[in-house]
Formats: structure tokens, C-alpha cells, sequence
């Protein structure tokens, strides 16, 4: 099964937890990750002035924030395909780390 690698080439951000992405294909999105920032690694994103220290890493064509937390670029790239299993994902990590306290 072929299908293409997707890299991001830049970004900016535009709004609170609101990335515009341009990937190496011309094709852009605009992803309020907000609803997706839950758990132990996305949840520390919560915190506006971490949110803004994302980065892009080179590397792997992607964006990145400096306490590890990442997303694949083909998830980026196709985020309409992806956005709503992430949220549902989230409301799972929100839910486990509740039971745990």
C-alpha cells in the first residue's frame, strides 16, 4: 500500500491553541487543538505560554513543543479525517487520569 509523506514546512500561530500548518504539498490547515489538549502528555499544553513554544522539527517534518509532546504529520495533513477519534481519545485520557486521583 503506497501513500505519500507528508511534512510540514511551516507554521504559525494564529489564535489561542491555533496553529495555521502549510505542508510541503501546498496544502494547509488550521487546527484549534484545544479539545485534544487532555492527558499526561497533551495535557501540560493546556498552559498557553507551553502551547507557544512549539517548534518545527525538521527532522521528521512535523511540529514539536519541548516537553516531548508531537503529532504524526499525516495526522496533521488529514486532521478533518482524524479530528474527531483524537477528541474522543482525549475524553478517555481525561477520564483515566480522573480515576486515578
Amino acid at each position: 500500500m503506497d501513500h505519500p509523506i507528508h511534512r510540514v514546512q511551516r507554521f504559525e500561530i494564529v489564535a489561542p491553541y491555533t496553529l495555521a500548518l502549510e505542508f510541503d504539498d501546498g496544502t494547509q490547515q488550521r487546527i484549534d487543538f484545544r479539545p485534544v489538549l487532555e492527558g499526561e502528555v497533551f495535557g501540560a499544553l493546556q498552559d498557553l505560554q507551553v502551547f507557544n513554544a512549539v517548534e518545527l522539527d525538521p527532522t521528521f517534518g512535523t511540529i514539536q513543543w519541548p516537553n516531548g509532546a508531537d503529532f504524526d504529520p499525516e495526522t496533521l495533513h488529514e486532521w478533518p479525517k482524524y479530528r474527531d477519534e483524537f477528541v474522543a481519545m482525549a475524553k478517555r485520557w481525561t477520564s483515566a487520569s480522573a480515576s486515578f486521583k
